[in-house]
């Protein structure tokens, strides 16, 4: 039987103690021979071998493309948990290259001399099947509970997961017997036997038992890769190719792995027997009509959500579905969880149009758009809709080294591009969190730690590319759809998904960073004094507040931090001196750096946020002493664990409210207070109701319909309910604060 499978050859080269470098040389050689695999035997106990992981992690800084795998990994003398740890590892530090041969043991005296336990050949079955689950299950590391398992022989508790593998590691069995067979069948990704150790019918026997294994779980049997070492079958290559063509077709091997340590003969196995097969076998596939294996599992297939056209996914665009190997790592976002029924990750505009086209064909599932998935509103995922995630538009280029004018892909962080531009000594304000992504701040307005010196993120903004709503593709800046230009400037993401931002950076050198940590007992004092001293500081000073509700037998803390754009300590200090008189220091800390070390404050990594994030956001011109004390009162509630007072003003005054859509120039501070419970969070913030005027879109996760009315000014919502109607009449974009289209007679 033929599954399907694309044809892949490897080596297995003898992990030689004598001639250690020899195993490395004949690596490079299947590499350089166009061979897709090679792969070394696991005898712990051989004084005569090199140890396997060692050997294998050798060969593969000495590589760059061929995979590399044990063949088979000795489970009864590597530990299951160790063995994912190390798996994991070198899939890593080779670029996701590794697969996993697994053997549930033999020469047991050899492994019992090396003190490792001997088992009957039931119980090595067993113990080999508990630790592929094992090892499976620590390779999960969306799930944040450590691992507990009550095996017989292999039992953790409490185990830490990960490291997460590059990619989806096969796990491939070298298996015989009946027992083993169906272990294949039910947890292998490939079986890997040898050619010489096999009798004739025992290939189409093993395939029967794995197959009948495999459909007794729900598996489709193709889901598994049919492997094979193999010696050297004829001295004439087409003879040879001829051979291996009739197992792949008759008994659907797949991968045929030759044992030799003979680098002319590996030369002529990648070089002419391997194209000769795949010449032969696509032949013969196509006069019989062979379906090809499939891509995704029985199971995976088994987790698609209903609604989705899965299948109409636009060719060549990257799909993860719930069911794949990298769903756990794009799934959620960095304070919100999330279980999407399909995340795009286009890689440009025009797939991002794509992407855009498959969700307008599936009008009444949720769509969010995601740039880095760090925004507190945690919009940027859903349960059972569409993501749009635009990780892979990240690059950043200078345009105009004289106008400091740079363009930046939605799903740069800006950890990055403060790095990118700290090579020039530029900045762009940007936060306070270096793992945010640039789409979602750059759209929203961008408070960040420059703010009252240089204004707001999109204060730079010179230009967009975008893509619209019905797919097409434009760019806008102040005299090419200068309403589009405009609204995307505070309101962006109701009008489109930018693909594509110019900025004008800014010269920023080395700069005073505090971090400043009070001990308060009258906090509406604190936070009054700290309003009046930031307004009366020059701009170079931008300081955030941050606090939380008070800690039973423990004295209220309140953090300062932020940037003062000096690089005279002098001056820094004379900045922050009235700040210190508010109250006790107990802790400080005032670096001279640059901003791109600042920002370098993040985990780039994948994103495991959990539940639902409740926010509240406000701005507000002055600290009152009618604001402090609210704000107070609300601490005490124990119902805000998180409190911050951004510092905005200066700069970001100077443009005019009907300048861009975002339009609350005149406020000097941003608010923001996160619980864990929607309602008393809620009843809180309404104690502050009076102090509070508008709101910052990305520090609010309420769905309240009046939010709409907080976030925008009359004029300012009306312009934007026209501008709603000329570029998402149809309002695909609905579903991060919504802006309802004025009616076609209106716009």
């Amino acid at each position: 039987m033929d599954y399907g499978h694309p044809l892949e050859f490897g080596a297995f080269i003898t992990p030689s103690a004598a001639s250690p470098e020899a195993p490395v040389l004949l690596s490079q050689v299947a590499e350089a021979s166009g061979l897709d695999l090679v792969t070394f035997q696991d005898h712990p106990y051989q004084p005569a071998f090199l140890d396997t992981w060692t050997l294998m992690s050798f060969v593969a800084a000495r590589t760059s493309t061929i995979r590399i795998a044990p063949n088979v990994l000795n489970v009864p003398l590597r530990p299951p948990a160790v063995v994912a740890r190390a798996a994991a590892s070198i899939d890593l530090l080779s670029g996701g290259r590794f697969d996993l041969g697994l053997g549930a043991g033999g020469f047991w005296d050899a492994i019992e001399a090396m003190g490792g336990r001997r088992l009957t050949p039931g119980q090595a079955v067993t113990a080999l099947g508990e630790a592929i689950d094992l090892i499976r299950e620590l390779w999960r590391t969306d799930e944040r509970r450590g691992v507990f398992t009550d095996g017989k022989f292999h039992a953790v508790h409490g185990a830490k997961r990960g490291p997460r593998p590059a990619h989806d590691i096969p796990i491939h069995i070298g298996a015989y017997k009946p027992r083993m067979l169906a272990l294949t069948g039910r947890k292998g990704d490939g079986w890997l036997p040898s050619l010489g150790y096999m009798q004739p019918g025992d290939l189409a026997k093993g395939n029967a038992a794995i197959d009948e294994a495999a459909q007794s779980v729900g598996r489709d049997p193709r889901e598994i890769r049919r492997l094979l070492n193999i010696g050297q079958l004829a001295a004439d290559p087409r003879e040879f190719a001829e051979r291996l063509a009739k197992l792949a077709v008759e008994d659907g091997i797949g991968t045929f792995i030759l044992a030799g340590d003979d680098p002319n003969l590996l030369q002529r196995f990648g070089e002419e027997v391997a194209p000769a097969v795949r010449e032969l076998v696509a032949a013969e596939r196509g006069t019989r009509g062979v379906d090809a294996a499939p891509v995704r599992s029985a199971a995976a297939l088994a987790a698609r959500r209903d609604g989705i056209a899965y299948d109409d996914v636009p060719a060549g665009l990257r799909a993860i579905e719930p069911g794949d190997f990298e769903y756990g790592d794009v799934r959620a976002t960095y304070m919100r969880g999330g279980r999407p029924g399909i995340v795009l990750q286009p890689s440009s505009a025009e797939q991002v149009a794509e992407s855009l086209a498959f969700a307008r064909r599936h009008p009444e599932l949720p769509l969010a758009v995601r740039s880095g998935g760090h925004g507190i509103s945690g919009r940027s995922t859903n349960d059972g809709g569409i993501v749009i995630d635009l990780r892979s538009l990240d690059e950043i280029e200078v345009l105009d080294t004289d106008r400091r004018l740079v363009r930046i892909g939605p799903g740069a962080r800006w950890a990055q591009v403060a790095a990118a531009l700290g090579e020039h000594g530029w900045a762009l304000t940007s936060g306070d969190y270096g793992g945010v992504g640039v789409g979602g701040l750059a759209t929203a307005g961008g408070i960040g730690l420059l703010a009252r010196e240089h204004g707001l993120t999109i204060d730079h903004l010179r230009a967009a590319e975008v893509v619209l709503a019905d797919g097409s593709i434009v760019r806008t800046d102040a005299s090419t759809h200068p309403d589009l230009f405009w609204a995307i400037r505070g309101a962006g993401a109701n009008v489109g998904i930018v693909t594509a931002f110019e900025f004008e950076a800014r010269e920023v050198g080395q700069v005073g960073y505090a971090q400043l940590a009070f001990q308060v007992d009258d906090v509406a004092e604190f936070l009054e004094g700290y309003g009046r001293i930031v307004e009366e500081s020059p701009r170079d000073l931008t300081l955030f507040l941050l606090t939380g509700g008070p800690r039973p037998g423990q004295p209220q803390v309140v953090q300062l931090y932020g940037i003062v754009d000096s690089d005279d300590p002098d001056t820094i200090i004379a900045r922050l001196q009235p700040f210190a008189e508010l109250a006790p220091l107990v802790q400080q800390s005032v670096q001279l750096t640059t901003y791109a070390q600042i920002m370098a404050n993040a985990d780039l990594g994948p994103q495991h946020g959990a539940g639902e994030p409740h926010s509240r956001s406000g701005l507000i011109e002055h600290v009152t002493p009618a604001f402090a004390e609210a704000a107070s009162r609300m601490l005490d509630s124990g119902a805000v664990p998180f409190f911050q007072l951004r510092s905005v003003g200066g700069a970001v005054a100077d443009v005019a409210e009907d300048a861009t859509a975002y339009a609350h120039r005149s406020a000097n501070f941003s608010v923001a207070a996160l619980g864990s419970h929607p309602d008393r969070l809620d009843a809180q913030w309404r104690t502050l109701a009076d102090h509070v005027d508008g709101m910052y879109l990305s520090f609010d996760s309420s769905e309240r319909p009046e939010r709409i009315a907080e976030a925008f000014p009359p004029a300012t919502l009306s312009r934007l309910r026209r501008v709603k109607a000329t570029y998402d009449p149809t309002c695909v974009f609905r579903d991060n604060f919504a802006i309802e289209p004025a009616d076609s007679e209106a716009a």
